[in-house]
């Protein structure tokens, strides 16, 4: 598509997730996703930043990290056994030091309550030049809450994740597009709670947050 938002009919006009495959048509097919316990990256588009593919066996299990932002510590705990790959492709972009001196750049207070942040053009456009097919709970029959502290994928369609990502600083009626793949602790709802209290720039309902959100570093814990 080429417009870089797209509706989320009954909850907010003009309210997107758009992500590294915005404006593009390449994404993997989850038919064809490698055999179970790997994971399938398809090359997609020049990369926001250079980083490598992510391996194709994902470890599994809980993977803590802490985004060092310039709000403050937001601690997060990624599930990947719900999510596998997706916090595979995460965990390897935090390695590879990709979310380093990027900011959020876009934070919704009005129908969702959502700040979006992983993409270093700052645009809500750039991503790390590959995708990979959605995980829980789309697809699963299952329509959760994406309550306050849940982290999930941005994405431009079906199997067009890549880095972009959003917390949930309350809850939010999202319908089930979007892989959840984690959730924010306490302390880091503290931050988030702060960073929302500030608002969009401008006072509006869908922007870039008022006061720049920018995540310095992310370090695995």
């Amino acid at each position: 598509m080429n417009n870089t938002r797209t509706v989320l009919s009954g909850i907010l006009a003009a309210t997107a997730f758009c992500a590294a495959a915005c404006g593009s048509t390449d994404s993997p097919d989850p038919a064809t996703t490698a055999a179970a316990g790997t994971c399938a990256y398809t090359v997609s588009r020049a990369a926001a930043k250079d980083v490598a593919l992510p391996p194709s066996e994902p470890e599994g299990g809980t993977v803590s990290m802490t985004l060092e932002t310039s709000a403050g510590e937001i601690p997060v705990s990624l599930d990947g056994d719900r999510a596998p790959c997706t916090v595979n492709a995460i965990s390897h972009l935090a390695r590879e030091g990709y979310y380093d001196d990027t900011i959020c750049h876009r934070i919704t207070t009005s129908g969702i309550y959502v700040l979006q942040c992983g993409d270093p053009t700052g645009t809500g456009t750039g991503g790390p030049g590959f995708t990979y097919a959605d995980e829980y709970p789309v697809g699963s029959g299952e329509s959760p809450t994406y309550a306050a502290g849940v982290l999930a994928m941005a994405n431009a369609g079906p199997g067009t994740n890549g880095s972009q990502f959003f917390m949930n600083y309350a809850d939010s009626p999202l319908p089930p597009s979007y892989t959840m793949f984690g959730t924010v602790e306490p302390d880091g709802m503290k931050v988030l709670a702060e960073i929302a209290g500030k608002g969009a720039a401008g006072g509006a309902a869908d922007g870039a947050p008022a006061e720049e959100v920018r995540i310095n570093h992310v370090r695995m814990n």
